[in-house]
């Protein structure tokens, strides 16, 4: 492995000696002090380095692999500014626990947008903090955060003052900001908050936001108490509780959402499994259906099937990974009264392309419209 890496010329003869000697090594701790004497070789040498393209990626990205939690913690916190390292090892580490991953998603420049919706989409609560947190973040990250409706990370996006938010995702979370209170006092620091949106906010704030929005903005005082009446009326109005929607409003929103994620190239397989765990069967299959490019129908009976098989062509189908199909199963059974039924099938069906794995699903089931 590490022979086949070319040692730049600048790096002592010594030092290459010691890294071979630790490629050759099979103990743990030295697989672990051969990852860190080659990140301090390359950001010795960025130039060699990028240089060895893949080649590098496939050593960083196996040794990581087998790294204990301390070691990928201090990695991280070297790759954090680094523009030489491996894409795939910085956007697996950005999948990490969230101590490991948060230097990278702080500052890392090979984060880009996908990446960060990816991490967005599939990781923790604290992860989509720190995206939050992150400076300059895109107007579609803003969009996707304001979207999923989370407390902590919009209140973390609006004390962002870097962040890309567009007038139409400021006015959003300033009406957000009716039931959360969290988001009050960052919104009226917000460097782009407008003198109508301040209007807006004084109606529902205490009286120290009050004051400072008085003292940044020529409120007008009709406005004003117009917001205030307003707002004194919905909190002394009894509750009026919306109507549930029914199944099929709700198919129909997951269907909207799914689509529209699509549109905006925003579904990953990641957004799939999070609806899983969510307890979202419906969100699960219209999203499997829509990166897969097979029927709804389709999806519905490989979740229902008396084999593995069906369900694993659909999830190859759509780009998810061998390893999380048994939590992906643990998930699903309950909502299904435990199907699918079976055991896993062997790695083959996995080795098949999308494309290949489409096809099979479609010769299953055919035109299949049972659901």
């Amino acid at each position: 492995m590490a022979a086949a890496f070319q040692v730049p010329s600048s790096v002592e003869p010594g030092q290459a000696l010691d890294l071979l000697d630790l490629a050759r090594s099979r103990a743990p701790g030295d697989r672990e002090r051969l990852l860190l004497g080659l990140t301090s070789l390359c950001r010795a040498s960025p130039d060699a380095a990028a240089s060895q393209g893949t080649l590098l990626s496939d050593v960083f990205v196996a040794l990581v692999q087998q790294a204990e939690r301390d070691i990928r913690r201090e990695l991280a916190r070297e790759l954090a500014s680094a523009d030489w390292a491996p894409v795939a090892l910085v956007n697996m580490l950005a999948l990490d626990e969230i101590d490991i991953a948060r230097p990278l998603i702080a500052s890392s420049p090979l984060l880009g947008e996908e990446q960060l919706l990816e991490v967005l989409i599939t990781a923790t609560l604290e992860h989509q903090i720190e995206i939050a947190r992150r400076p300059s973040i895109s107007g579609r990250i803003a969009d996707v955060i304001i979207e999923d409706d989370e407390p902590a990370v919009m209140t973390a996006l609006a004390s962002n003052p870097t962040a890309e938010i567009s007038e139409a995702g400021l006015a959003r979370l300033v009406e957000k900001s009716r039931r959360v209170a969290a988001l009050r006092a960052p919104l009226v620091r917000h460097p782009r908050l407008s003198t109508d949106l301040a209007g807006e906010l004084y109606g529902w704030v205490g009286a120290a936001l009050r004051q400072a929005i008085g003292e940044r903005f020529s409120v007008d005082a009709d406005r004003i108490g117009a917001a205030i009446d307003a707002a004194t009326r919905e909190a002394l109005a009894p509750p009026v509780e919306a109507p549930a929607p029914t199944a099929a409003q709700r198919e129909e929103m997951d269907r909207r959402l799914v689509q529209k994620l699509q549109q905006s190239g925003q579904l990953r397989p990641g957004y799939a499994i999070r609806a899983l765990r969510d307890q979202n069967l419906s969100m699960f299959e219209h999203a499997i259906a829509a990166l897969a490019g097979v029927t709804l129908a389709q999806v519905r009976s490989a979740v229902r099937a008396d084999t593995l098989e069906p369900l694993t062509l659909a999830c190859t189908a759509a780009g998810v990974d061998r390893a999380v199909l048994p939590a992906l199963l643990e998930a699903l059974r309950p909502l299904t009264a435990g199907y699918p039924a079976g055991s896993l099938p062997p790695a083959p069906c996995f080795l098949s392309s999308p494309e290949q794995a489409r096809r099979r699903l479609k010769m299953a089931f055919g035109h299949s419209q049972r659901v």
